[in-house]
């Protein structure tokens, strides 16, 4: 005799049908989006804070890699509970992911404590995303039944492609739209929805009166604090600003590629200074910038100067400096950041203190990566001008190549000089000695000379011509009439064979700062930092610049 086993039944308790499965997936999907959100507003912060891109995206992501599996094996003891360890947790980790970038730069502002306080955070928002997983697991499996392959598949299917949909809405939706510290906020409050949402609807009936009250409070609680939160946060970052500059913020955004800070204090005696900060390092100060662009330009226009090219300086105020010669046909400036071209033509403080070179018909502007803008580039110049930020990111580094010297030697016309700003031989001898080293390796033959600008302390240039000067060269260069007395040129015993020598045009304009025993000085280094021995150049795929300037500003 034969008997039919009856069906199998699940509990009323256990959702069934597509639709509550398609739910699970859909939850994946949203919260494995805004779990690399929180893994990459975290990696940018640290590159705008910190400065070390490669550093930063290593830290977190190792860090949460590793905790992410923590989490994963501290999930196996919740999934008897898994419905309401998912939603505690997605509650919690939207809470912490939402106000991470808030309570990271609060914790770079006021306690200097940025570091600690990152590995802290990486570390559990790690172990909850970790946990997320194997709750969603056994939520997905007691819909339907499946062999563990199959729901391992579609389970990573979503987790994948939330992935990428988080990797692309944050540098193109959310930082665009919303900034990095309101942007994790929705983030935040979208995790939240979706976690809650999950539970409180296909899995309610798994959930006792009381945990369905907890959760619904917790819940309102987590949701109210990330919503004050976003409105109070224009509020928040104008204090935390104001926290890392010493003097009263007047201009703040933040571009697509940085932060532009402007301040201006007032001395006792009435006068105004005004200092521009790109993520918070000094660009210039108004009390002493001259010291700096007068040195950087004037021993470059000793010789040919009708096309000049001047990469990054946005900020204008090498522009005001070539432009007093009138005999310069034409100044082309590159600048990757349009916002520092913008504020630099419309704000009084910078469109004064640069002369309104940007209204000059000879002048024209380019807002492109200047590596990428050379590699096209078919133009000479006689004079180029390299006033880039220091090489002490992942992102400016390149800037300071062989590479990229090699770019701009090829576009030097016959007899022109190129003048690099090298930072401080002082504070940072390696890098300074590195860029000669990888200036020379360019084919490119350097002098290098320092000066003092009180805002930086001692600050260095490296001035280099792309082959030897002939003999009487320095005669057959000289241009316009003399208005003052002729400048003997300095031979520096630290300029390598064939480098240009080291002089200021008979026709150079009056300046504040700078005469022939300046010059002179300029050119003499002092033992301790006299020309480091087998020093190597920085490449593309070796940018030692990056170490050197690194690990000796550290020290400052």
């Amino acid at each position: 005799m034969t008997t039919t086993a009856e069906p199998e039944t699940a509990p009323a308790a256990k959702p069934r049908g597509r639709l509550a499965r398609t739910a699970v997936l859909v939850a994946v999907f949203v919260c494995a989006a805004c779990g690399l959100v929180y893994e990459l507003a975290l990696v940018a912060l640290g590159s705008y804070l910190i400065g070390d891109t490669v550093g930063q995206a290593s830290i977190v992501l190792s860090l949460m890699v590793f905790a992410m599996g923590v989490g994963a094996l501290a999930a196996k003891p919740l999934q008897r509970w898994a419905a309401e360890a998912f939603a505690a947790i997605e509650l919690l980790l939207a809470l912490l992911g939402g106000l991470s970038v808030l309570l990271l730069y609060a914790a770079f502002a006021w306690l200097s404590l940025y570091t600690p306080a990152l590995i802290a955070t990486a570390l559990v928002l790690g172990v909850l995303i970790g946990a997320e997983i194997p709750l969603l697991m056994v939520l997905l499996q007691r819909i339907r039944r499946q062999d563990a392959g199959s729901a391992v598949a579609d389970l990573f299917a979503a987790d994948y492609v939330g992935g990428l949909v988080g990797g692309l809405a944050f540098p193109f939706l959310l930082l665009p739209l919303f900034g990095q510290v309101q942007g994790a906020l929705v983030v935040g409050l979208v995790n939240a929805a979706a976690g809650i949402g999950l539970v409180l609807t296909v899995f309610r009936r798994e959930l006792s009166k009381r945990a369905v009250l907890l959760l619904t409070g917790v819940s309102v609680l987590v949701g109210g604090l990330l919503v004050g939160a976003y409105v109070f946060a224009d509020d928040f970052e104008v204090t935390a600003r104001q926290a890392l500059y010493a003097d009263p913020v007047v201009h703040a955004e933040r571009s697509p590629y940085q932060e532009v800070v402007l301040t201006e204090s007032v001395s006792f005696a009435g006068t105004p200074d005004t200092r521009m900060y790109l993520n918070g390092d000094l660009q210039f100060s108004s009390a002493d910038e001259y010291r700096y662009h007068e040195a950087m330009v004037h021993p470059a226009m000793a010789g040919p100067r009708g096309r000049v090219l001047v990469l990054g300086g946005g900020d204008g105020l090498v522009l005001r400096e070539v432009l007093r010669y009138p005999d310069v046909r034409e100044a082309t400036l590159v600048e990757l950041d349009p916002a520092v071209l913008e504020l630099a033509r419309t704000d009084p403080r910078v469109s004064t203190l640069n002369g309104h070179a940007f209204e000059d018909p000879r002048v024209r502007t380019i807002a492109s990566d200047a590596f990428t803008w050379l590699r096209d580039n078919r133009d000479r110049y006689d004079v180029v001008l390299v006033d880039m930020p220091d090489a002490d990111s992942t992102a400016t580094a390149k800037l300071y190549s062989t590479e990229f010297y090699g770019l701009v030697r090829h576009a030097m016309a016959d007899d022109a000089r190129v003048v690099v700003q090298a930072g401080s031989p002082f504070f940072a001898p390696k890098a300074f000695w590195s860029i000669e080293a990888s200036m020379r390796a360019a084919n490119l033959s350097t002098v290098p000379y320092a000066v003092t600008v009180p805002s930086f302390g001692e600050w260095g240039f490296h001035l280099a011509a792309a082959a030897p000067a002939p003999p009487g060269a320095a005669n057959s260069m000289e241009i316009g009439p003399s208005n003052s007395m002729e400048i003997e040129a300095v031979r520096s015993p630290l300029a390598s064979p064939g480098a240009p020598e080291l002089r200021l045009p008979r026709d150079v304009p009056p300046l504040r700062s700078l005469d022939e025993p300046t010059l002179r000085a300029a050119a003499t280094f002092p033992p301790d930092r006299t020309r480091i021995p087998n020093m190597e150049p920085s490449t593309l795929m070796h940018p030692t610049i990056l170490q050197y300037a690194q690990g000796e500003w550290e020290n400052y």
